[in-house]
C-alpha cells in the first residue's frame, strides 16, 4: 500500500498516510481513501479511482473518521462466571479458555447442535471463512447464521430458484445504459445514496429514460419517478403478474429468447392469465392505467433494469416476490445485455462476502448447497475432516427460538446486536436470558446485546482490519488497516481461529483444529476460500490480494489466467442450472402474514433513515448525522391523525400482537391513509424502548427463511404523558465528552414511559434529552436531571418556576453563553433553542428568552442558514462568508470539504459563489 504526501495538508497534517479502503456501511462498495497520521485516523475522502464510486461520498461514508474514538470501544475481554454479577476485565487466554471449555461442556452433554454462532454481513470475507469452518469443520453443526438472513435471504433464494445462483447479474454502469429503471421495493435515495447519484446522472443524460418506483410509501426515491406505484403493502407478486399478463396480451415478450434459454413459462403463463391489470387493481390499490403503462415501458424499452431491495425481501414470500419480478425480465429478454437485468441492493457492506463463503445455515463454500451430498463431500474433502453435517442449522428467527427453548444452549455473537435487530424483540431477549452461555465479539461495549453477554470478546474494526469485501455488483476490494488496534481489540479471523485452536483440544471428536486451522494472516484465508471456488459460479482463483493492489477491485467470476472480469452474467443465455435453461416459478398472490383489521387497523413499515446505519452503534456518535433526524417518528396521513385526535409532534402508543411502544408522530404527504412508517434505527440504547422491532412479525418466507421485518398490523392512539421533559446540554469542542454525557445519560431512559436521547449540532455538539410522564417529576428527580446533565451550578442558573402549573426551567449560561436548557412541564422553545445554541447565534441580551413559552425564535434572531452540503454539513452561510472573502469553487471546496463527497450539492455551490459579491477588504 502506498504512503503518500498530500501536499495541500501538509502544513496542517505533515505527512499524512493515505490507506486504500471501502466503506463499512451499505453493500454500493464505496471505495475512500483513509487518511491518517500515527494511530489516529484524521480524515477520509473517496476513492477516486475506485469504480463503484469514482470518489463520491454519501453523508454517512463521509464522517466515518468522526466515528473512530474510543469511548464506546470494547478494549479488553470482560467476563461473568454468575448471572446478575458485573463483568470482570480478564486475559484473552483466560478468555477464550473459558469459552472453549463451556463450549466443550455443552457440546459432550448434548451435542454440536447444541451450540450455534450468529455473524454478521460486516465481517470480512475472512472472518466469515473461518466461523463457517468453524462450525461446520470442526464443531460439525449447521448452526450457524448471520444478520444477512435479514436483509437479503430473499433475493439470494430468488435468484437460485431462477437463475440457479445467487449472482447477481447486471454491474453498476447498467444504470446508465438503461431505458426503463424499475425500483421496487427499494429507496437508494436514503439506502444507498451513490447508487441513486448514478440514477439521477442518468436522468440527466437521458432525459427519455423512464423511472417506475413500486413502494406503499411516496419516498425520496418516488419523488424523482415518472411513474410512482404506491401498492398495497405484500401485493407485489400481483402487480409483476399483472405486468406480465399485459406484456403477453401485447406480444411484448420475446419468444425467441423464452424457447431457448428458459423453462417453465407455459405453466406460469396460465398462472398470469388469471391476473389481468383491473382485477390485479383492485388487489394492489392501484390504478389499472398505471400497471398498462409500467408493463408497456418495460416492454417497449431497449434496456430494462431493475434494483430492488428490503421491500422486496423481507416479507413472508419474499423468494417470490424476487422470481416474479425476475420473470419479467426472462419473458422478455432483458438479461445478460448492457442496461438490463434484475439487480438486487444488497443491504451490509459484505453480505455478498458472506454468501460467497456459505456463511448461512444452509449453504456451503462457493454458493454449494448444504442439501445436496455431493457439495457436503467436496466441502469435507477441501478441508480433510470425515464429514460436514447433513442436518440443515437453524436459521436466525429460529436459532433465537431454539436459545429460548433451551434447545441451543449456547450462542457466539459477532459483529451484530440482535437485540435491536430482529423481529419480536421480548420473544429475543427471553432467549438471550434464557441462554447458558452467551459470547459477544464486538468493537462497541455499549449495543444492546452487550447486556446480555457473559463474555465479551473486543474486535477489531473499520479502518483497523485487513481482508476482502464484495459489493452489490459483485466487485472484491482489498482493503488495508491504516491504523493498529486499539487496547487489546483482535480481528475477528484471528479470534475465531484461536478459539477453534482450544476447542480443539477438548471436543475429543477426532478433527484437527492445527491443520483446520493454520492461519496467520487473512491472506492465508483468502487463498484457501479462492481454491474452493474453483470452477464454480464464482471462481476467483485468477484473484490475490496483489492483483487487487495492482488493477484495482474486481468483479466474480475470476478465474485463473483471466484477462478481464465479465461486466454482466449470462450474455450467452446460459444459466447456472443443470440444463443451463433460466426457470420460470409457480407464483401466486399472498397477502401480508398479518392483515390489518378492526384490532390493528394500521399497516406500519419499516425503513431507513439517510444519515443512520442500523443500530447507530457507529453512526450514533457523530453529532451531525442526527440533524436530519434527531428523534424516533412515526409518520402517517393526516386523515389517520385526524380521525386519532392527533397533532404533529404529539407522543403515541403504537401496538401490535408482540407488543408497544412510544414514538412522536408527524404527519406524511408520502404515505396513504392506513399506512404507517418508522425508520428501524432507534433501540434501547437511544429511547426507553426497543423500537420498531418490539413490533414487528417473525413470521419467514418458507424458502429463505427472511422475517416480514417490512410489514406489522399494528394499533395507534394518543399516548397519555401530558408531561414533558427537555434537556439540552452544550458538551464543549470534539465529541469525547458529549459521548460521555451521552452513555451517562442513558441510565434514565428506562426510567420513563417514553424518552429519547442523542445529538445535535456540528463542532461543539448538543446532547439532546426528551422524556414524558404522566405527572409531573418532584423537586428531587428533577435535582437528579440537573445534577446528571451538569444543570447544578447555582451561580450560572437562570430559573423560572410555576408551581401551580408544574412547570420549571432552568437554563446555564456562564459568562452570558448558554450551554444548557432543562424545560419541564413546558418545552415549546426546544426547536429553536436547539438549533441557536447548536449554531452559537444566541446574543447573550436574549438568553432570558429561553425561559419564554414560545415555539418560534424571537425575531431579532438570525434566521437559521440551510444545509447546502449533507455529506460535509456545510451551511448557505459558510459557502457566502467564504465567497465574500474572494474563493473561488476549488478554495470552497478545500476550506469547507462541501462537494467533495458525493457532488451532488456542486451547481448550488457554484451558484450561491456566483451571486456572491467579495467584500472590499478581500477584493
Amino acid at each position: 500500500m502506498a504512503y503518500l504526501l498530500l501536499d495541500t495538508r501538509e502544513e496542517r497534517y505533515g505527512m499524512v498516510k493515505l490507506t486504500k479502503s471501502a466503506c463499512c456501511y451499505c453493500g454500493v462498495g464505496c471505495g475512500l481513501l483513509i487518511e491518517s497520521e500515527g494511530d489516529r485516523i484524521v480524515g477520509v475522502r473517496g476513492d477516486p479511482e475506485h469504480p463503484a464510486n469514482h470518489g463520491r461520498l454519501c453523508s454517512k461514508g463521509a464522517s466515518l473518521h468522526l466515528t473512530t474514538g474510543h469511548e464506546y470501544r470494547l478494549l479488553y475481554p470482560e467476563l461473568r462466571k454468575t448471572r446478575g454479577e458485573g463483568r470482570q476485565r480478564v486475559s484473552w487466554d483466560t478468555a477464550l479458555d473459558h469459552a472453549a471449555e463451556r463450549f466443550a461442556e455443552i457440546v459432550r452433554a448434548h451435542g454440536p447442535d447444541s451450540v450455534a454462532f450468529y455473524v454478521s454481513g460486516q465481517l470480512l470475507t475472512e472472518d466469515y471463512y473461518v466461523f463457517n469452518k468453524l462450525a461446520k469443520g470442526l464443531i460439525s453443526t449447521n448452526n450457524i447464521d448471520t444478520n444477512s438472513r435479514l436483509c437479503m435471504s430473499s433475493a439470494v433464494a430468488g435468484y437460485k430458484q431462477t437463475l440457479g445462483a445467487d449472482a447477481p447479474p447486471c454491474c453498476y454502469d447498467d444504470i446508465g445504459l438503461s431505458e426503463c429503471l424499475l425500483i421496487a421495493g427499494a429507496n437508494p435515495a436514503i439506502a444507498h445514496p451513490i447508487v441513486f447519484r448514478r440514477i439521477e446522472d442518468a436522468k440527466a443524460a437521458n432525459p427519455r429514460l423512464r423511472i417506475i418506483v413500486v413502494d406503499p410509501r411516496r419516498s425520496e426515491t418516488a419523488e424523482m419517478a415518472d411513474l410512482h406505484l404506491a401498492l398495497k403493502p405484500g401485493s407485489d407478486i400481483a402487480l409483476y403478474n399483472a405486468m406480465l399478463h399485459v406484456l403477453i396480451a401485447e406480444n411484448r415478450i420475446n419468444r425467441a429468447y423464452i424457447d431457448a434459454h428458459t423453462e417453465g413459462f407455459d405453466e406460469l403463463e396460465k398462472i398470469v392469465a388469471a391476473y389481468p391489470p383491473d382485477m390485479a387493481a383492485r388487489m394492489c390499490a392501484l390504478a389499472e392505467a398505471d400497471i398498462i403503462e409500467a408493463a408497456r415501458w418495460f416492454g417497449s424499452a431497449a434496456g430494462a433494469l431493475s434494483l430492488y431491495c428490503q421491500g422486496l425481501n423481507q416479507s413472508v414470500h419474499g423468494t417470490h416476490n424476487n422470481a416474479a419480478l425476475i420473470h419479467l425480465h426472462l419473458a422478455t429478454g432483458q438479461i445478460g445485455k448492457p442496461g438490463a437485468g434484475p439487480f438486487s441492493l444488497t443491504g451490509q457492506p459484505n453480505a455478498m462476502g458472506g454468501r460467497e463463503v456459505g456463511g448461512l445455515a444452509n449453504l456451503l463454500s462457493a454458493h454449494r448447497d448444504l442439501a445436496n451430498p455431493t457439495h457436503r463431500e467436496e466441502v469435507a474433502r477441501f478441508w480433510g475432516v470425515p464429514s460436514v453435517p447433513e442436518k440443515p442449522g437453524k436459521t436466525a428467527v429460529e436459532l433465537f427460538a431454539a436459545l429460548k427453548r433451551g434447545e441451543i444452549k449456547a450462542v457466539w455473537i459477532a459483529c451484530t446486536n440482535p437485540a435491536q435487530s430482529l423481529p419480536d424483540q421480548t420473544d429475543v431477549r427471553a432467549a438471550l436470558s434464557a441462554a447458558e452461555f452467551v459470547v459477544l465479539q464486538e468493537a462497541y461495549a455499549n449495543t444492546d446485546t452487550a447486556a446480555f453477554a457473559d463474555l465479551m470478546l473486543p474486535a477489531t474494526t473499520w479502518g483497523e482490519k485487513e481482508g476482502t469485501v464484495t459489493n452489490s455488483e459483485r466487485r472484491i476490494t482489498h482493503i488495508a488497516a491504516a491504523i493498529g488496534a486499539p487496547g487489546e481489540a483482535r480481528p475477528d479471523w484471528a479470534v475465531a481461529a484461536d478459539f477453534a485452536l482450544r476447542l480443539g483440544k477438548r471436543l475429543e471428536n477426532g478433527r484437527d483444529a492445527t491443520r483446520l486451522f493454520p492461519y496467520a494472516t487473512p491472506e492465508s484465508i483468502f487463498n484457501e476460500h479462492r481454491q474452493l471456488t474453483r470452477g464454480r459460479d464464482l471462481d476467483i482463483t485468477g484473484l490475490s490480494y496483489d492483483l487487487l493492489d495492482t488493477i484495482g477491485p474486481q468483479q466474480w467470476p475470476f478465474r485463473e489466467r483471466q484477462q478481464r472480469p465479465a461486466l454482466r452474467l449470462y450474455e450467452d443465455g446460459v444459466f447456472q442450472t443443470a440444463n443451463g435453461r433460466a426457470r420460470f416459478v409457480r407464483v401466486e398472490h399472498r397477502g401480508t402474514a398479518e392483515e390489518p383489521g378492526n384490532a390493528y387497523p394500521l399497516s406500519l413499515i419499516s425503513g431507513r433513515l439517510r444519515d443512520q446505519w442500523h443500530g447507530m452503534s457507529r453512526t450514533g456518535t457523530v453529532a451531525r448525522l442526527f440533524n436530519a433526524d434527531d428523534e424516533p417518528v412515526v409518520s402517517m396521513h393526516v386523515s389517520d391523525m385526524r380521525e386519532r385526535g392527533l397533532r404533529g409532534g404529539d407522543l403515541i402508543s403504537v401496538l401490535s400482537a408482540r407488543g408497544s411502544i412510544v414514538a412522536r408522530v408527524k404527519p406524511s404527504k408520502g404515505l396513504l391513509p392506513g399506512r404507517a412508517w418508522m425508520p428501524m434505527h432507534w433501540g434501547t440504547q437511544f429511547m426507553s424502548n426497543p423500537g420498531v422491532n418490539a413490533l414487528t412479525n417473525p413470521a419467514a418466507d418458507p424458502y429463505s427463511f427472511q422475517p416480514e421485518l417490512k410489514h406489522a398490523a399494528v394499533t395507534i392512539e394518543k399516548a397519555n404523558l401530558p408531561w414533558q421533559l427537555v434537556v439540552l446540554r452544550k458538551a464543549g469542542e470534539g465529541c469525547a465528552t458529549a459521548l460521555s454525557l451521552l452513555e451517562r445519560a442513558r441510565c434514565v431512559l428506562p426510567r420513563f414511559a417514553y424518552a429519547s436521547i442523542g445529538l445535535y449540532g456540528r463542532g461543539e455538539p448538543l446532547v439532546v434529552f426528551r422524556a414524558a410522564a404522566e405527572d409531573a417529576l418532584s423537586d428531587e428527580r428533577l435535582r437528579e436531571i440537573d445534577a446528571l446533565f451538569g444543570l447544578d451550578d447555582e451561580a450560572a442558573a437562570i430559573v423560572y418556576f410555576d408551581n401551580q402549573r408544574k412547570i420549571s426551567k432552568r437554563a446555564l449560561a456562564p459568562d452570558g453563553r448558554l450551554i444548557g436548557v432543562r424545560l419541564a412541564g413546558e418545552t415549546l422553545a426546544q426547536s429553536w433553542l436547539k438549533d441557536v445554541m447548536a449554531d452559537g447565534t444566541l446574543d447573550a441580551a436574549m438568553i432570558r428568552w429561553a425561559m419564554a413559552p414560545i415555539g418560534s425564535p424571537p425575531s431579532r434572531l438570525p434566521e437559521r442558514s440551510r444545509v447546502v452540503c449533507k455529506c460535509a454539513d456545510v451551511t448557505e452561510r459558510q459557502i457566502r462568508s467564504e465567497a465574500e472573502a474572494g474563493a473561488d469553487l476549488g478554495r470552497v471546496q478545500e476550506n469547507l470539504k462541501c462537494g467533495t463527497f458525493c457532488g451532488s450539492c456542486v451547481p448550488e455551490v457554484k451558484r450561491l459563489l456566483t451571486r456572491a459579491e467579495p467584500t472590499g477588504l478581500a477584493a
